[in-house]
Parts: C-alpha cells; structure tokens; sequence
C-alpha cells in the first residue's frame, strides 16, 4: 500500500529557507569569491587563485592574532565554567532568593555588548571611572590604554563579569534536574560533600557544562565589539584578537582577498572545534543512555 506524503510541508519552511540563503549562504560565496580573485577596483577581477590563502598561513600577522585569540579562549573558560558551577552550587534551591538570584544572575546577559565595553571603558578611566580612581588613590598605577598587562586584565574581567551568569543559569539547571533520591541515597551513605559532587552533580551537570563550554568558546573566539570599544585593539596589538585584525584588514586597509581568505580559515577552526564538542556531547548521551 503505498502511502501519499504531503508535501505543503515545504511551503511552511520556504520562508525560512530564503532567509538562511540570503543571510548566510550568498554572502559566504561573495566571500569565497573574493578568497580567489583580485580586483584594483572598478569592479574588475583577477584570478588569484589560492594565492591569498598561502599568504595568510605563512603571515606572522594572522598567526599572532590566532595566538592572542586562544590565549583569551582558553583564560576565559579557564575562570568562567569554575566560577559558574561555584555560584551555581552556592544559589539557593527553591523559594524566593532563589528567584532572586535567577534574576540577578541574569541582569548582564541582558546588557548590549557595544554597552559593556562602553561601562568598562568608562569603569577603568582614572579621571571619572570609580574603578580607576580607586585603583590610582590606593597607588596602583593603572592604566589599560598604555599598559599591555592592564589592557588583557580589564578585557578578561569585564568578559567574566558580562558571561559568567551564562554558565552558572545552565549549572543550576542541571542540579535542578537531579532526583532527590540520589541526595538521599549520599547521605545514608555518609558522603562527603566532594564525594556527592566528584559522582552525583558533576556527571549529571556533564551535558550542560559541554553546552556551556560550547557557547563561551564560540563567543569568546568571535568577541569583537567588547574589546573594541575599550582598548580599540591596543595599545599596539596587545588585545588585537582574530575578529578585531580582521575588521582593520578588510574595512581599515580595504585588503579584501587576504581579508576574505582570513575570514574563511577563521570560520574553519570555529566549525572544525565547534564540530568536536558537539562529537563530545552526542557521545557523553550516549553514555548517559546506555
């Protein structure tokens, strides 16, 4: 017996799908285009072939900013999904401070970006920023536009401060899923409190966690506006991450080729590193599954 599909089922999507090409797809092969033409303008191209791509993998340029960029990553998970699994611990359970701290929690993830760097570029001036002031009346010579070591501190801390309540909302979720029983069951067994947390949460936080690292990775290895806004990239190129050098390379200097082939390779390794955490996690259910 042969079954009728429907197919008006298309029709529901349509829309959808000429949003994703128009938003996502033709521009990506505008840029593949220009990863292997040259142009002089006039709108007039030339084959180039691979020959931007060769130039970026041997560029000093593009490989210090890879560095700088990973560096970040890597502090900003380091700091973010430890603090976050704290917090969410310590966040009461159930009834009204837990409502309130929900609340709290989530007050920095409603904050535009352009305005967190504008807070923190204001925050860390020494003539009107309170945390500047502060820091230069207990003389502390603070100053994140002159000072490399300053800059990388006042980025890293505004980061942590703007994204932390994302993964402690994911953590306390993932303890608000875990049966009572198995609290109980630690408790006749006289389990300490490293114990019911290195067998019970942990494992059972493991999905959200992944998600998390996932979402700060992803962010974190884009940030642009944030860093921007407050040190510009500087001084010098000390918070000049991937996104920031490929902005100035295609808008400041009007390099498209290069900047089209940098584009291309950075949007490689975030799928490439996207693509194993979501290895990862499918694996961690399986697990969880069996």
């Amino acid at each position: 017996m042969n079954k009728t599909v429907n197919q008006k089922a298309w029709f529901l999507i349509l829309p959808v799908l000429i949003l994703v090409a128009f938003s996502a797809v033709i521009p990506l092969m505008t840029v593949v285009n220009y990863s292997v033409q040259d142009t002089f303008g006039n709108n007039q191209f030339f084959w180039a072939g691979l020959d931007w791509f060769r130039d970026m993998l041997h560029s000093d340029r593009m490989w210090n900013a890879l560095s700088r960029q990973l560096m970040f990553s890597g502090i900003i998970l380091a700091i973010e999904i430890p603090l976050g699994i704290y917090v969410a611990l310590n966040m009461p359970k159930s009834g009204f401070w837990s409502s309130f701290c929900l609340v709290l929690m989530s007050l920095p993830l409603l904050i535009p970006w352009n305005v967190v760097g504008t807070i923190w570029q204001i925050f860390g001036r020494v003539d009107i920023g309170l945390l500047g002031y502060t820091l230069d009346a207990l003389g502390i010579d603070y100053n994140y536009t002159q000072n490399s070591f300053h800059a990388w501190v006042t980025v890293i801390v505004m980061d942590v401060w703007h994204w932390t309540s994302l993964v402690a909302l994911l953590a306390f979720a993932g303890l608000r899923s875990i049966p009572d029983a198995y609290y109980q069951a630690a408790k006749i067994d006289q389990a300490s409190r490293w114990a019911v947390f290195r067998y019970i949460e942990l494992p059972k936080m493991a999905g959200v966690l992944m998600i998390a690292i996932l979402l700060r990775f992803m962010d974190s290895f884009m940030i642009y506006t944030e860093p921007f806004v407050v040190t510009g990239g500087g001084p010098g190129n000390a918070t000049t991450f991937l996104s920031i050098d490929l902005v100035k390379m295609a808008l400041g200097q009007f390099d498209l080729g290069p900047a089209a082939a940098f584009s291309l390779m950075y949007f490689l390794v975030i799928l490439v590193i996207s693509w194993v955490f979501y290895t990862v996690m499918t694996t961690l259910d399986k697990r969880e599954g069996n």
